[in-house]
């Protein structure tokens, strides 16, 4: 699985053509490409229009930001000495990729945060974008 972080939804939504190419080409290659509900609120501008909200996204797996993936974020801002809303939406990100049924890869303009809240686990995987 490719979970998106708020970056990746708005290349999407503003379409931007190196965003669109790797989310197009990860999908035709098979992947599912999801983004967390908790990031579909990050990253949509309201002053984008709501049907080009739903089509940019009508391709992913909104995954729901669960109690599970609550404290799974909670213990992640805990181990990585991180707080508040800059680092939690990051957090819901990391659990919601670490709770995945599969391997998943998070892609991400925030390579470094991404990987401190993820640490050393070998089914998540960090892109740079």
């Amino acid at each position: 699985m490719v979970l998106l972080d708020a970056e990746g939804v708005s290349g999407l939504i503003r379409q931007d053509r190196s965003t669109f190419a790797l989310v197009k080409g990860l999908a035709q290659s098979g992947e599912t490409v999801a983004v967390s509900a908790a990031t579909l609120v990050e990253g949509v501008n309201p002053a984008w229009a709501p049907a080009a909200v739903r089509w940019a996204v009508s391709g992913l797996e909104v995954i729901d930001a669960t109690r599970a993936v609550a404290f799974e974020a909670t213990t992640l801002l805990r181990s990585s000495g991180r707080h508040g809303h800059k680092h939690a939406m990051d957090a819901i990100v990391c659990a919601t990729a670490l709770l995945a049924d599969e391997p998943t890869t998070i892609v991400t303009s925030d390579p470094d945060d991404i990987g401190t809240l993820v640490g050393d686990q070998p089914q998540v995987t960090v892109l740079a974008v």
